[in-house]
C-alpha cells in the first residue's frame, strides 16, 4: 500500500541504487507505478472520537503526542487535505480504523463525519475503508460517490447488533467473519467480500475514463 509521500522519499528508499537487488528494484518500480493509479492515505482516527476523552470507562489511554487535542486534529486535517490535493493518482482511498458510517455495534462516528468527510468529498476520494466493527459491510453515500467499506470480520463476529440504515445506502451487511479484496486498474476498481470459506458474499465495481498524468 502507498503511504503519504514525502519530499525525502527518494533519498530514504533509494540511498544507493547500485546495492539494491533486482527483485527489490522491480518491487519499488511497481510501487511508483501503482502510485500513478491509486494512493492509500492512512488517517489516525482515534483522536476524533469524543468518548475516549469524556467517558473512557476502565480504559487508560496515553495521549502523549496528541495533546493538545484540538491543535493535533487541526494539523491532521490540514495534512490530509494537502496530501489529497497534491495527489495525481487516478483513485484515492482513505483508510482509518474507526467507522465513518456503519450499521454495526459502533455505528456512525459523528465526529469523523463532521470533520473528515467534507475534506474527502472536496478532494474526490473514492473509498473510505475501515475496521473497528467486527463485520463486513458496504455503504454508499447519497450525497457523493464515496463508498464506505468495513472489513473487520477477523474476530469477535456474530454479535447480532444491527443498526438499520437507509436501504438506499446499505448495499451489503454481513455480521460474520470474512475478508475483502480489491482489484485496481487505471479505469476500474472491483471490490469483493468473502466468508471464511472463500465464498463470494458481495461484489461491487466502478469505472473511470483513462487519462494520462504526464
Amino acid at each position: 500500500m502507498i503511504m503519504l509521500r514525502t519530499e525525502e522519499a527518494d533519498d530514504q528508499i533509494l540511498p544507493n541504487c547500485e546495492t539494491i537487488p533486482y527483485s527489490l528494484f522491480f518491487f519499488l518500480f511497481f510501487l511508483l507505478f501503482l502510485a500513478e493509479i491509486a494512493e492509500f492515505f492512512f488517517v489516525d482516527t482515534t483522536p476524533f472520537a469524543n468518548k475516549y476523552f469524556t467517558d473512557p470507562e476502565d480504559h487508560v489511554y496515553d495521549w502523549k503526542g496528541i495533546s493538545p487535542r484540538k491543535k493535533y486534529l487541526s494539523n491532521l486535517l490540514k495534512d490530509v487535505d494537502s496530501a489529497l490535493k497534491e495527489s495525481t493518482a487516478k483513485w484515492k482511498f482513505v483508510v482509518g480504523h474507526h467507522t465513518m458510517k456503519s450499521a454495526g455495534h459502533h455505528g456512525n462516528t459523528v465526529e469523523i463525519i463532521k470533520q473528515l468527510l467534507p475534506i474527502l468529498e472536496a478532494n474526490d476520494v473514492d473509498l473510505y475503508i475501515n475496521g473497528h466493527d467486527h463485520l463486513l459491510q458496504h455503504i454508499s453515500s447519497l450525497d457523493s460517490p464515496i463508498q464506505f467499506l468495513t472489513s473487520g470480520g477477523g474476530s469477535k463476529a456474530w454479535r447480532g447488533d444491527v443498526q438499520f440504515l437507509d436501504p438506499k445506502e446499505m448495499k451489503f451487511f454481513y455480521d460474520g467473519q470474512g475478508f475483502m479484496t480489491m482489484q485496481i486498474t487505471h479505469t476500474q476498481i472491483d471490490i469483493a467480500f468473502y466468508d471464511i470459506f472463500g465464498q463470494v458474499l458481495h461484489k461491487w465495481g466502478t469505472s473511470k475514463k483513462h487519462y494520462s498524468t504526464i
